[in-house]
């Protein structure tokens, strides 16, 4: 009998996903919609994220132009990425609201550098939690007989390498955001 790694892998998914999201919510010196993500609008008395209210372009490296289908929320759309804290001026001209984001100094870079190794190591973390909870689930097979001795050492070689590969994965995201944020 075989095993079944489909819950390990839709875990790998998981992290995956949560590391991409973490990775764009760091900024860098390009301003990119995901990092108004984030931002919720007082919207007909709800509170939405912003790209419910509006398009959200990238005008230039620094500068992201936010259309709004309803020209009557630009005063609150504008206080909310205020509110938002991101370290980013807000213009209006009107029918537009225009996101300018500063350059990034050497301090910032080596925080957001550091957050970024933070960030995969957490994602590695949760790796390695779910290789020893899977390893576990083989262990407990074998014991009950459910597979041979042979089998849990095939598994626990088959284990090995999909950690490894999603490992590989994890520095590669890390070494495009360091990328990122060096330049």
């Amino acid at each position: 009998m075989s095993y079944n790694f489909a819950s390990l892998k839709n875990k790998i998914t998981e992290i995956e996903d949560w590391l991409g999201r973490e990775f764009a919510s760091i900024r860098t010196g390009r301003a990119t919609p995901a990092l108004l993500d984030s931002v919720q609008v007082e919207s007909y008395g709800a509170r939405v994220p912003l790209k419910s209210v509006g398009a959200i372009g990238v005008e230039d490296v620094r500068t992201l132009k936010i259309g709004l289908w309803d020209q009557s929320q630009v005063r609150g759309v504008e206080q909310a990425i205020q509110v938002a804290n991101l370290g980013v001026s807000v213009t209006t001209d009107g029918t537009a609201i225009r996101v300018i984001f500063p350059e990034l100094t050497a301090d910032k870079r080596k925080i957001l550098l550091k957050l970024a190794h933070e960030k995969s190591e957490e994602a590695k973390i949760s790796l390695r939690k779910e290789r020893e909870k899977t390893w576990n689930e083989i262990q407990e097979k074998e014991k009950n007989k459910e597979i041979s001795e042979d089998d849990k050492f095939r598994l626990k070689e088959e284990l090995q390498k999909i950690v490894d590969a999603e490992s590989a994965k994890i520095d590669e995201m890390k070494a495009r955001k360091e990328t990122e944020i060096g330049s």
